[in-house]
This record gives C-alpha cells, structure tokens and sequence, in this order.
C-alpha cells in the first residue's frame, strides 16, 4: 500500500499520542503488547513441541533403530541370515543383531528392575547415542568375557552405584536342580555410566556386550533381534516391505511409529491443540486494535471532515487507518518474535527462575521423559504466525478505516 505525503503526514500524527488522547494512545500500546504476547507464546510452545519431538525421535531411534526384526517368542536362531536379508534391501543402511530382556539388579541389598541390552562390542563403541553420553567411565572398557557393563545415570543414582562398583544381574530363569529353578546371578563391574537424556532409558538401561547377554540368559548362539537404519525414518515401512515379505517365517518386523504410536499420536494432538488455543491470543489482540480504532475514529471526527472538505479522498482515509492498524499488528509481531527467541534461548535459567520463586518443578524428567526442555524452532511455522498475526490485524482495521471513509463532512460540520 503506497502512501501520499499526505497520508504519511496523517498517520504518524495518529500514531502519537495527542493532547487528551491518552487513553487511545493506552489501548493501542495494550493491543500491541497483546499481539506480542500472543506471537511470543505461539512460537515458543510450538518451538517447545517441535524440539520435545526431535529429541524424543533422536534418542529413541539412536536405541531402538527405525525398525527392529524380532524373532518369534523373543528369539531368532537363524539371526545371521536374516541379517543378511536385511543388509541386502534397498534402503537399510545398517542392520544389527540385538538382545533385550528385563531382568533384576543388585547392589548391596538394592533391588531395581533393569533393561538388560546384549551389543555386539563395535556396535556399542560407535552408537552415536551412547558414546557422546558417557559422564563416568568409558565404552572401551566393554569387552567379551571381561564381565564389565554400562548402566544409565538414573539406575547408578538409585543403586548409588558408580564405575568400578560390582553390580549382580539376577535372571530368575536358571538353572533347574532337584529343589527347583535357582535364578542365575552374575556379578558385573560397571565400566561406563551414560545420559542418553531420556529418564526411562536412563533409569533402567543396562548394556553390555552380546557374547555376556548370551551367557547370562542362557541364549547360546541366539539373539532377540535385528535393528534396522534406514535411509528415511518417515518411509521405513515401504522400504522394509520386502524384507517383511522375506522373513515372515522367521520373524516380524515393528517399526518406530509403532513401538511409540500412542507417544508420537498424543504429542501430535497437543500441538495442533496448542495452536488453536493460543491463535486466541492474538484474536483477541486484534479485537483490542478494532476497539482502539473505532475510539480514535470517533475521537477524530471532527478532524476527518475538515480533510474531506479540503479535498481528501475515501480512499486515502481507509489508507490511513488500516496503515495506523497494522502498524500496531507489525510492531507486536516483530516484538513477539524477539520476545519468543529470547525466552527459548534462555529457557533453562527461565525454568530456574520460576522454580527459585514458585518452589516447583516445571520440568521432571520422570513425567516429561527428557532431562532438559528442548527447542526447534521452524521456520515455516514462524513465518505462519507472523503472517497470521499480520492478516488478523489487516482484517481488524476494515470496519473502522470504512466507517471513517464514510463519514459525512455535513452532518459533522453544519453547526460549526
């Protein structure tokens, strides 16, 4: 929209506070804090929601794999040939052989259920998810036969175990004797402590080398499962559909939407509810910059039919009002941008604040699964709301530029 002198001249003149104007100065500058705030909260819960879903998906796909080949009844004899078949689809970059089961700890009379995951040892020294999480200890430590293992910094704190303490596994499925089943127990020196940053995992996570697990549940030359990298998480069930063709017989295939389908379902619902919720703000922060409007219209009667008379165009009052309307839309926006980058660049000591006043904590790993509060911040999501923002308030301004496009400078000046 293309000013005249003129206009420009009007508008700023609208812009400012004038003499007894300073409730409509008042309204407009709450409009304009209100766009902010709406702007602000849109981006940083959708930022929020956005991050808490990459670092859910990076960390749960760097343990489990985009898809993992499970053997009927946990258990895949002819592991080795189905790993070939997996390596050889088009698509699969990486198919390892896996062994998970759930079983006891021990330490000094504490008992917690573990996650025990059998790896083979190269396996385990380049998952991306483990080796830049050790806080204590180190990977290499991990050798066949050396009994060493690595546990999660939540189960280390609850054992009050730490590296170089003995920790026994307990498999209640040993051996048999004439008295019954006794459980197995093996003892294990804890070589490494990790974070992955996801609390289930870190509380109950316990890997060790595969030739160990095997030992200690009795498996021989047997794994649980192959899990599979593909190319592309999103396409993971056309990529591995020959290979679920192939092995049908063997085993099933589960990809990562399904391990976590309520996870991923209940966090897409959330988002879209957070959205529509908070796109009410800046609803309602428009209707504040009409109200604003419709008084400064009133309040400047008397002046719009002074320019009429002089000459002034309908059009060029429309141009004035709604430019004095999004100018407030476009100065919240740009502050609610800023507003939103600051608060989730500083968004820990933010949590720490309110957790120093309030006494609460906003963010327990055991409810929110993550250690820290996460960001992603999109650019096509933000650039949605600042032109929603902007549409809203472009919209807002219609009703007061027309009623002062229409003002009758007769009716308005006749007994002047």
């Amino acid at each position: 929209m293309i000013l005249s002198r003129f206009e420009r001249t009007i508008t700023k003149r609208y812009l400012l506070p004038g003499k007894g104007e300073g409730f409509i100065f008042l309204v407009a500058g709450i409009s304009l804090a209100a766009v902010m705030l709406g702007v602000a909260a849109l981006i940083i819960v959708m930022s929020v929601m956005n991050g808490f879903r990459a670092e859910l998906f990076d960390k749960i796909v760097g343990l489990n794999g985009h898809a993992v080949v499970q053997g009927y009844g946990g258990r895949l004899p002819d592991w080795r040939d189905v790993m070939a078949k997996a390596k050889a689809t088009p698509g699969v970059t990486s198919a390892t052989p896996l062994i998970e089961q759930p079983l006891l700890a021990n330490y000094q009379g504490r008992v917690e259920a573990v996650l025990v995951r059998g790896m083979r040892v190269e396996d385990i020294r380049t998952n991306a998810t483990l080796k830049d999480k050790v806080k204590l200890g180190s990977l290499a430590s991990l050798t066949p036969g050396a009994n060493v293992i690595a546990i999660g910094s939540g189960l280390a704190e609850k054992l009050g175990v730490t590296v170089g303490s003995t920790l026994s596994i307990i498999n209640p499925a040993g051996r048999s004797t004439p008295f019954g089943t006794v459980p197995r127990e093996i003892g294990y020196t804890v070589g490494a402590i990790f974070e992955v940053g996801v609390y289930d995992y870190d509380k109950a996570f316990v890997i060790m080398p595969m030739q160990d697990a095997q030992t200690l549940l009795l498996l021989g030359d047997v794994v649980g499962m192959i899990e599979v990298q593909t190319v592309d998480a999103e396409n993971v069930g056309q990529i591995l559909a020959p290979l679920a063709e192939k092995v049908e017989r063997q085993a099933v295939i589960t990809d990562w939407r399904q391990m976590n389908s309520s996870l991923f379902e209940a966090l897409q619902v959330d988002r879209v509810v957070s959205f529509v919720v908070l796109s009410l703000i800046i609803l309602v922060a428009v209707f504040n910059i009409l109200s604003s409007l419709i008084m400064l219209v009133r309040a400047k009667t008397r002046d719009i039919a002074i320019m009429r008379t002089m000459g002034a165009r309908r059009s060029s009052m429309i141009k004035i009002f709604v430019t004095v309307g999004v100018t407030i839309g476009t100065l919240g926006m740009a502050a609610g941008v800023a507003l939103g980058f600051t608060f989730l660049f500083f968004r820990e000591q933010v949590l720490d604040f309110v957790r120093l006043v309030t006494g609460q904590n906003l963010w327990d790993p055991s409810v929110r699964f993550l250690a820290e509060l996460p960001s992603k911040p999109d650019p096509v999501e933000i650039v949605s709301i600042c032109l929603m923002a902007l549409i809203f308030s472009f919209l807002a301004t219609l009703y007061p530029a027309f009623k002062a496009a229409n003002t009758d400078p007769v009716q308005v000046l006749r007994y002047e």
